[in-house]
């Protein structure tokens, strides 16, 4: 894993970060990397490919959590982009939401090994988690399209809460099917080191009135 290390140090300058951040997130994909031969967590198998699409990818957005204190991370899967984004910014409160045991299991395992103390794992359904109005804001990443995710988790959003959903190129028809009282309030395109395709961070908030 250490053969990563200079590209994940040069991504992480890339984006803003501090180098000396490759330490835990190496320690995450090496426990990733781990699990998934037994469990399949993921469908990339790769570590190389990892850093790139899991990790860096996952990075991406961390500009654009200025002011948010908590964040509900829903359908998390291995933790993705949950425990990236929890080891870039201690002090951002995360939860992991998952239903899904296998995937829960690895999560409790993953923070009790990385000591994550700003995260916590709720195994459940998104639509069952019962924390309504608790979150500035809540992410997902290739779960569902917006309107769902809206329909699943905008329970658990502060009234003035967001949604950042992570998609690759700007989802322009899930956008105008956005639910009555929903709007875009920016589209921010990403750049991730190392993946040449198209990622943009879409942020939609309640409409006024």
């Amino acid at each position: 894993m250490d053969a990563l290390r200079p590209e994940l140090e040069a991504g992480l300058r890339e984006l803003g970060l501090d180098a000396a951040l490759a330490d835990p997130l190496l320690a995450y994909l090496v426990l990733l990397a781990r699990w998934n031969r037994t469990y399949n967590l993921t469908a990339i198998r790769d570590t190389r490919e990892m850093l790139a699409k899991h990790l860096l990818d996952s990075l991406a957005m961390h500009a654009r959590l200025d002011g948010i204190d908590s964040l509900a991370d829903l359908g998390t899967g291995p933790g993705l982009p949950g425990i990236p984004l929890a080891i870039a910014r201690p002090s951002l409160q995360v939860t992991l939401v998952e239903s899904n045991g296998k995937k829960a299991r690895f999560l409790r395992e993953a923070v009790r090994q990385l000591k994550l103390d700003n995260v916590a794992v709720s195994e459940s359904r998104i639509e069952a988690f019962d924390a309504a109005g608790r979150f500035d804001a809540i992410t997902a990443r290739a779960l569902a399209t917006l309107p769902l995710i809206l329909e699943l988790g905008s329970h658990l959003l502060k009234p003035d809460g967001r949604l950042l959903a992570m998609k690759g190129v700007v989802p322009e028809d899930e956008i105008a099917a956005l639910p009555a009282g929903w709007r875009v309030a920016a589209v921010h395109p990403l750049r991730v080191p190392g993946l040449d395709a198209e990622r943009h961070l879409v942020e939609i908030v309640r409409t006024p009135g």
